[in-house]
């Protein structure tokens, strides 16, 4: 039996999952696929050879470094809800890619390292997320490894995130000694059955045991671990606040789970949470034919925004797909959608994601992200409806911190390589500027990473050589403010100017000091570190 538009729009759950490098997110993302029957054998990071291979890290140099540099899609169903699992880059210098996705994610898994407890990126995201309202799960990892206290774990999340903390579950002991946890609502004993990292034996939900002394529980975990536990689980009863599901949504309290995502243990109890808790689309605050609005997911009308392009999934067909978050309405395939700059898009063949995997979506409703192959009509933070009316807030880009300049080895292809850059350039994770004079093309990125990432896909995307040389710039600054004044700055100093991808002005700096003089010399201008695209 069909459901209706608001009742499909109900069982969505559309979260993102953030950490710092190393938490052992990939492995996480991996497992909650396997749990929820996606996959049949989750990809271990740590493998060799053919098998190291995951669903979410699916370019050669993700797989070859064993890192996350591209934010991908997953979707999948499981007891009666549909999935859209945002997977997200770790690394710092892909910052900006997790930014946007989070743009897309009604709710965020936060992955803290069960030794290491909050990193700084950690915090950098959780900041993001603060910002956004996004409500927070917290999954202490890596439970079977040497761990910190829990208390004082769950303290450092209370100072350093000013959150509330209320542990669904809690753990017996950590390390060699690790045994399970109690569900703390439930009374129960989750086991914990230390299967391999390779197991191929299908990860179950935890055998629950009764904690009421008639069982056999004591034959099977050492009873000074069951004795700490039981001193332990009270005081944290006692002591931490009751979960509250309203508080929790509004941002002011995160549930935490305990497990090992290596071994396969918690991960149904957390997938199962964020079933229980983790809340259906949201509404989006929007403009329609200029005035405020906000739309909601059971409103007739399809809506959404495109949040990442991503170019050369199919390195054989040069594609580029925009990926669109689905805000309101009955997506149809074939419809007809409008960007709120008129342009309109026939969507013949719009995808569901596994990663690289795709099918042909023939329906799709709020909550879920679908691919929408296009030819360079679709840019970062563009807005999708049926009426073309309808913008969100846009997604902003930041300026960014290292600039070089690109050359091509073979100077017969230069002309090619500035196709790549661009078609790079489009899905927003490093930025491609112009100068005034000159036929150079300046490639900007948050990290260094980014660059040896942009050589190796345009090797292995368009079959070019290219080098990224030290540039006369080391400073951008979008430049907005009178068109007149603006025309009369960009004459007056073109040998440090340009435009951007979209043909915005840029000034490009040799330094913060030579950018902070400019800067007051023209008081009327306006020099920013990001730019935000009304979608």
């Amino acid at each position: 039996m069909s459901l209706s538009l608001p009742e499909e729009a109900a069982r969505r759950r559309t979260f993102a999952i953030i950490s710092h490098p190393d938490a052992g997110k990939t492995t996480l993302t991996e497992n909650l696929l396997l749990a929820g029957g996606a996959i049949r054998l989750a990809g271990q990071v740590a493998a060799r050879g053919e098998r190291r291979r995951t669903s979410s890290d699916w370019m050669k140099i993700e797989r070859d470094r064993g890192i996350s540099v591209s934010a991908s899609v997953m979707t999948f169903e499981h007891e009666g809800n549909m999935f859209n699992l945002l997977d997200t880059p770790g690394h710092e210098d892909f910052s900006e890619d997790t930014y946007r996705t989070l743009t897309a994610a009604d709710s965020a898994i936060m992955v803290l390292d069960a030794a290491k407890g909050i990193e700084p990126q950690t915090l950098k995201l959780f900041e993001v997320c603060r910002l956004r309202d996004i409500p927070i799960i917290t999954f202490v990892n890596k439970m079977d490894r040497e761990a910190q206290d829990p208390f004082d774990i769950l303290e450092e999340v209370q100072e350093k995130l000013a959150l509330d903390v209320a542990p669904l579950y809690w753990p017996a002991a950590s390390g060699n000694r690790f045994a399970g946890m109690k569900d703390l609502r439930t009374g129960e004993f989750c086991l914990f059955k230390k299967l391999a990292a390779d197991s191929k034996e299908h990860p179950d939900a935890a055998e629950r045991i009764k904690m009421d002394g008639s069982n056999s529980l004591a034959d099977r975990v050492d009873p000074s671990v069951l004795e700490e536990l039981e001193l332990t689980a009270e005081l944290a009863a006692d002591g931490l606040p009751e979960f509250d599901h309203q508080s929790y949504l509004e941002g002011h309290m995160t549930p935490v789970i305990f497990g090992s995502a290596l071994r396969h243990f918690g991960v149904h109890e957390l997938l199962s949470a964020i079933g229980e808790f983790a809340p259906p689309p949201r509404p989006q605050k929007a403009e329609v034919k200029g005035n405020e609005k906000v739309i909601e997911r059971d409103d007739k009308q399809v809506t959404g925004f495109i949040f990442k392009i991503q170019a050369n999934m199919d390195p054989n067909h040069r594609d580029r797909v925009g990926f669109f978050r689905i805000s309101s309405g009955e997506f149809k395939r074939g419809m007809k959608l409008k960007t709120s700059s008129g342009k309109l898009l026939n969507v013949h063949n719009p995808m569901m994601f596994l990663a690289q995997d795709r099918e042909i979506a023939d329906q799709a409703y709020p909550g879920d992200v679908i691919g929408i192959p296009n030819h360079g009509a679709l840019r970062v933070g563009d807005a999708l409806s049926e009426s073309g009316d309808v913008k969100f807030a846009g997604i902003p880009n930041f300026a960014p911190e290292l600039l070089r300049r690109a050359r091509v080895k073979d100077p017969m292809k230069q002309k090619h390589l500035k196709k790549a850059l661009e078609s790079l350039a489009e899905e927003g994770v490093t930025q491609l500027f112009r100068p005034s004079i000159g036929s150079d093309m300046i490639v900007g990125a948050v990290g260094a990473l980014q660059f040896e990432v942009m050589k190796e896909r345009v090797a292995a995307e368009y079959g070019l050589e290219v080098e990224f040389e030290t540039a006369p710039y080391n400073v951008a600054r979008w430049i907005s403010g009178d068109a007149d004044k603006l025309d009369a700055f960009m004459d007056k100093n073109k040998s440090q100017s340009g435009t951007d991808l979209d043909g915005d002005p840029v000034y490009l700096g040799k330094d913060s000091w030579d950018a902070n003089y400019t800067m007051d010399k023209n008081p009327d201008l306006r020099f920013t570190t990001t730019k935000e695209r009304l979608a």
